[in-house]
């Protein structure tokens, strides 16, 4: 009796993930809503565009994956569909996807010593993956941009003194807190994760490692990562990758890492990349940072960032608006890529007007 029961649900399970839509070489794709709440979207993300003062919300790209259909897509300025976008700091979710290929290898454990894949960390030898994975490594790192380029990590690194060695940059800062203790946002950490890496899959593999693993598996084809002068991918900022693309990886989160009858990202890592970090003190202003993700979550007594948005929401976020909210509770993947500069684009608003058009949540 049990074995016809097992088999009944195995059947069942088979049936289910059959139903389920996967993209092929291009998405499948679903009927576009329409009406006055796509209007009220299109309205907010698309205003007409100056590009000569480049002030307002600039959206170059806005696209909809609905229960894995495309059902929404529209571009301005050059940017296409074809157009490889820069992610700036999506890369760094998409270096968290990678490692997580890695870790269902058994190739490192999350809370092996970073030195253990990046010896120049001895100064640092408390540090732990898991560390970096939030942001965590205690090192006095300055995450400043351009209202404050003279003291920051992030400039000096990416464009002057550390460019050409950006983990090696990184490992040369003092500490301000014990790792793990501490949550302080830093591209430098990112890198350290994407050195380790070379040395967690050895170098042979290393160069070709984010294709085999990852976009090769999910069938993005065109992607582009940049590398240091020591041949390191700049993980916190150079990966480069079309809306359709980067979607792809957002069902891959939104399916708990299964693609297909594949499952790619063991379940227990996308939980850690969905998990806020322990020691983190909210802001109410600021997402809640997960394993290199961000999160729509109320922690520490303050409201949840974005009050729009289920309490599942998650996101991969990067400079001057680029965004990828994966809504796993409402099937939907959302990428938004944009010439932002002066602040003015909310997370919460694009969420809600979206919800609207897409999912039929109206809030009041």
């Amino acid at each position: 009796m049990f074995k016809g029961v097992s088999l009944f649900f195995m059947l069942l399970l088979s049936l289910s993930t059959q139903a389920e839509t996967w993209p092929a070489e291009q998405w499948s794709t679903g009927p576009t809503p329409s009406g006055p709440a796509l209007q009220a979207l299109e309205t907010y993300a698309f205003p007409s565009r100056d590009d000569i003062s480049r002030k307002g919300i600039r959206t170059a790209a806005l696209l909809v994956i609905r229960d894995g259909q495309l059902i929404y897509e529209r571009y301005a300025g050059p940017t296409s569909a074809d157009t490889p976008h820069l992610t700036w700091s999506i890369s760094k979710s998409l270096m968290a996807t990678v490692l997580g290929v890695a870790y269902g290898e058994g190739l490192f454990k999350l809370q092996d010593p970073a030195l253990k894949f990046y010896p120049p960390l001895e100064k640092h030898s408390a540090i732990t993956l898991a560390d970096l994975l939030h942001w965590a490594s205690g090192l006095d790192w300055q995450e400043d941009y351009e209202y404050a380029p003279l003291k920051s990590s992030v400039v000096a690194m990416l464009y002057t003194r550390g460019h050409h060695d950006m983990a090696a940059f990184t490992t040369d800062h003092a500490e301000y807190a014990k790792p793990g203790q501490a949550f302080r946002y830093s591209s430098g950490d990112s890198n350290l994760l994407s050195a380790a890496l070379k040395n967690i899959v050895g170098p042979a593999r290393y160069p070709d490692y984010p294709w085999s693993a990852l976009f090769e598996p999910l069938g993005i084809r065109h992607a582009v990562w940049e590398t240091d002068g020591t041949g390191t991918f700049v993980a916190s900022s150079y990966a480069y990758l079309t809306a359709r693309d980067l979607a792809r990886v957002g069902l891959l989160m939104a399916r708990d890492g299964r693609w297909g009858d594949r499952q790619l990202l063991p379940k227990e890592w996308v939980s850690f990349n969905r998990e806020p970090f322990a020691h983190y003190q909210a802001n109410q202003d600021d997402a809640v940072p997960g394993g290199q993700w961000w999160l729509n979550r109320a922690v520490d007594g303050a409201a949840q960032p974005w009050p729009d948005a289920p309490p599942d929401t998650f996101a991969a976020l990067g400079h001057w608006g680029q965004a990828m909210y994966v809504i796993p509770s409402e099937k939907l993947v959302i990428v938004r890529y944009g010439d932002d500069r002066d602040g003015r684009y909310s997370h919460n608003a694009l969420l809600n007007l979206a919800r609207k058009a897409f999912a039929g949540k109206v809030q009041p």
